[in-house]
């Protein structure tokens, strides 16, 4: 974002705060403050490009957070909009991709805080330790995380959630090779961690990768949620199998004006409606054991 855009950004949020608040006031009386979900991607300070945030500005973040809001896993935000009542301000944490220097800063300061977040990867990339195809578009090949980075993940309590295999966009994928992302990256990562893997992250995530063969395959093989990446709120109310993120910015003016729930957002011209999957927050499982090894 430019600077001007930047200040320009930081005046409406100031200006606009006191009818926020008592915005709040009002949906928190009712129970229907929104949960948000926020992504990140890499956490560093070298090789800076638009999918990266400085270590300074992540903390500086995730002390506001804490100060602001409640930080909850993604199995309590399922339960709090299936519930259909949320009293309180909420917010979860997840990362995409998986890149190595998330280990250096990011993740310890977390668990530090016990701040709860769920680390989503591409298992192809992170197994073959073979970088992700944007960085390699864009002339800097970086490191992904290791299996072994997993594994101290997972015995440390952290969420590990599928990504697809290999980072792609879902958008013109066949039924076969959807099974193949989705299904295929869930059993890599039960295989290597030798736990249930929950939560599936569409890659990229935006309107025309979510499509609702995507969203039926991720039910059935036994994912408790999906998450997008286009921008939007989740309502208690909810279909609480979709879980809406919000692009963690490097400015962090766009940060809160998002979190403190801009009106002109509520309902995002990019909402996506795959069909309702409320029927259970943890589905059943129920794809035949073949589909799991394919790929």
């Amino acid at each position: 974002m430019s600077p001007w855009k930047n200040l320009l950004l930081s005046a409406y949020y100031a200006a606009t705060l006191p009818v926020r608040r008592r915005a709040a006031a009002d949906r928190a009386m009712r129970g229907q403050e929104p949960v948000s979900v926020l992504f990140y991607h890499r956490v560093a300070d070298k090789v800076p490009n638009p999918w990266t945030m400085p270590t300074k500005t992540f903390a500086a973040q995730v002390r506001w957070l804490r100060e602001r809001f409640e930080i909850v896993d993604l199995g309590e935000a399922q339960r709090r909009i299936a519930a259909r009542r949320n009293e309180r301000p909420t917010v979860c944490i997840t990362f995409d991709d998986g890149y190595a220097e998330n280990m250096e800063f990011a993740v310890p300061l977390l668990i530090r805080e016990q701040v709860p977040f769920t680390y989503f990867v591409s298992t192809s990339h992170v197994f073959g330790n073979r970088p992700f195809p944007h960085d390699v578009a864009a002339g800097m090949p970086l490191v992904p995380n290791s299996v072994s980075h997993l594994r101290e993940l997972a015995a440390a309590g952290i969420e590990i959630g599928a990504h697809n295999r290999n980072h792609v966009h879902l958008g013109a994928l066949s039924h076969d090779q959807l099974v193949d992302e989705i299904v295929g990256s869930k059993h890599d990562l039960e295989q290597a961690l030798e736990r249930e893997v929950r939560y599936f992250a569409v890659p990229y995530g935006q309107r025309a990768d979510l499509r609702t063969a995507a969203f039926q395959i991720a039910y059935h093989a036994g994912y408790h949620g999906l998450c997008s990446a286009y921008g939007g709120y989740n309502t208690p109310g909810d279909d609480p199998f979709h879980l809406r993120r919000i692009h963690a910015d490097c400015e962090t003016a766009r940060l809160k004006n998002w979190l403190t729930v801009d009106p002109r957002k509520l309902r995002h011209p990019l909402e996506f409606d795959p069909g309702d999957f409320r029927h259970d927050v943890a589905p059943p499982v129920y794809l035949d054991s073949a589909i799991l090894t394919s790929g």
